[in-house]
């Protein structure tokens, strides 16, 4: 092969005076290549070579050819396909509906999963490769990763999760001709091996108990059949579906956020001094104790912020529950930090765009920055044999053993 590549070189460098003689070189070479691969997926086809008696008596034959022209990164190639008289020979190397090479198409899904716009991939492919792609053919390219989409929403998971994540980041979509909040709803899960997994993401408009339950209910068909403990901002109606769906999962509040709602009722000059008196609730070291603190800071504060009291006075049950529960496993679940740290990853890819013209648009571009964000996903979270190790002996023989 490489004795080949030295004779082509060296044949071609005779020839070419120019970087545009290269080019214009190599996209002959290029079409005279795929060329002579049609014409032997043709062979292989009917049996017999062009021109071979033995296909006299075959009942198929060649048929002449169709022009096709296809964008490659050598430019606008126009390709004969060849035909056969029975309609049934189907092309392999350029597919039979496709006008792009699969580099090109590649080329182009990855700069549409790093946030590039449509005009930025126009004025990419137009500058290196001197090739005009539309909008259109933007999106027939992308199109093609929706049954991937489709496929990987519906994947079997794991019969236990140990702790799963929810929350929602907002994007603005276009609908019957105006501009609409949607929200991408993500679970992210931390699997028996601590490593980190998304389950899936569901855009919708509205959030409530219908919502979070028909969520809940796409978990179990995929093959959960028990989550241990629940991680969520205030995410309205989740309580009550995953109580109905996986009644034994434990809740936990997210304290950060429960704190950044409290302080937006504090007036500046008293914020430190509000602060302070918080930690001794949610940093306590036992749930008897944070009661206590609790009490105090309803004394001291309760007059002057009954908003506050009356917020945490309503969520205690699962602002507390990771009380129940040692350090490694407490630090790890009291902060829906890790989604959000998912969410600020995405926020870098999709930040250039203003508005997406469709929920599928939308889906493209979360399942590609995803992927690429999972990929960095291959080890376990800190600490995660001390946590798994603690989990087992809270939910017992709920902890598959011997995954870990």
């Amino acid at each position: 092969m490489q004795n080949v590549k030295n004779r082509l070189a060296a044949e071609l460098a005779k020839e070419c005076k120019s970087m545009d003689d290269v080019h214009n070189m190599l996209k002959d070479l290029f079409k005279d290549t795929i060329q002579k691969i049609l014409e032997a997926e043709m062979d292989t086809h009917l049996g017999y070579e062009k021109h071979d008696h033995a296909g006299d008596l075959s009942g198929n034959s060649r048929n002449g050819y169709s022009k096709k022209t296809v964008q490659t990164q050598m430019g606008r190639t126009e390709i004969k396909i060849p035909r056969d008289r029975n309609g049934e020979f189907e092309p392999q190397i350029i597919k039979k509906y496709e006008t792009t090479a699969n580099e090109l198409e590649e080329q182009i899904i990855a700069m549409y999963a790093k946030g590039m716009s449509t005009r930025d991939i126009e004025d990419h492919m137009r500058d290196i490769y001197g090739i005009e792609v539309s909008a259109a053919m933007v999106s027939k390219v992308t199109d093609k990763i929706l049954p991937m989409i489709a496929e990987w929403q519906a994947r079997p998971l794991d019969r236990v999760y140990p702790v799963v994540f929810l929350d929602a980041i907002h994007f603005k979509v276009r609908k019957d001709n105006r501009i609409v909040n949607k929200a991408a709803y993500s679970v992210l899960a931390i699997n028996m091996n601590g490593q980190k997994e998304i389950l899936g993401i569901w855009i919708g408009e509205h959030e409530s108990a219908s919502f979070w339950l028909g969520v809940c209910n796409d978990l179990k068909n995929r093959g959960v059949e028990d989550i241990l403990i629940a991680c969520k901002d205030g995410l309205s109606g989740f309580s009550e579906a995953i109580n109905a769906v996986f009644p034994r999962t434990r809740i936990q509040l997210c304290v950060i956020h429960q704190i950044r709602n409290s302080m937006k009722y504090v007036s500046y000059k008293e914020q430190k001094a509000v602060m302070t008196d918080l930690k001794k609730v949610y940093q306590a070291l036992t749930l008897e104790e944070a009661e206590f603190a609790f009490e105090e800071f309803k004394e001291k504060w309760g007059k002057k912020h009954p908003i506050i009291i009356k917020s945490w006075e309503n969520n205690w049950l699962e602002l507390t529950a990771y009380f129940e529960y040692p350090y490694e496993i407490r630090k790890m679940i009291y902060t829906t930090n890790i989604i959000e740290g998912y969410h600020r990853q995405l926020r870098k890819v999709t930040k250039t765009k203003t508005a997406y013209p469709t929920d599928d648009a939308l889906r493209k571009i979360i399942y590609l920055a995803t992927e690429s964000i999972s990929k960095k996903w291959t080890m376990p979270i800190r600490e995660w044999r001390n946590c798994i190790s603690q989990l087992a002996i809270y939910f017992g023989d709920r902890v598959q053993p011997g995954i870990a």
